[in-house]
């Protein structure tokens, strides 16, 4: 049941991302585009969500636990570090140049667009050393 509601969880996600221009990266590459043709719709999409997820946050936390599982695991680390403002800086730079997120690259996958063709093998080169760098960092020398 776990893996049925992840899967409509996920499709409705997916829609969303579609009907909101957001895979689309010329709607997003324009919302960056402040002194040519800047799109703002983009803001009216990221703070719908922002209201929707602090609804749905306080909701689902008031809760004594979730649906599918027997309690929350919420993330205790709450200090910013390096590592952090180096993976939102390289996350922001694809965004920016590429116009995809990897929400909307999926959903845009299946389009096989020029656009997302180039961008999907730097996506999963990035999610690859994303997860490598930390045993490189920490490797003895």
């Amino acid at each position: 049941m776990k893996s049925i509601a992840g899967f409509f969880c996920g499709l409705l996600f997916g829609i969303g991302l579609v009907v909101s221009g957001m895979s689309d990266p010329a709607k997003v590459l324009n919302f960056l585009d402040f002194t040519g043709t800047w799109d703002p719709s983009l803001a009216f999409v990221m703070g719908g969500a922002v209201i929707t997820a602090f609804i749905g946050f306080r909701v689902v936390l008031g809760r004594s636990a979730p649906v599918f599982a027997g309690r929350f695991n919420l993330p205790t680390k709450s200090d910013v570090d390096g590592q952090l403002l180096t993976g939102a800086a390289v996350f922001g730079l694809g965004w920016g140049l590429g116009g995809f997120c990897p929400g909307p690259a999926f959903t845009a996958l299946p389009l096989l667009s020029t656009g997302i063709i180039a961008y999907f093998p730097a996506l999963l080169i990035g999610m690859w050393a994303g997860r490598m760098a930390p045993s490189f960092l920490n490797a003895p020398a």
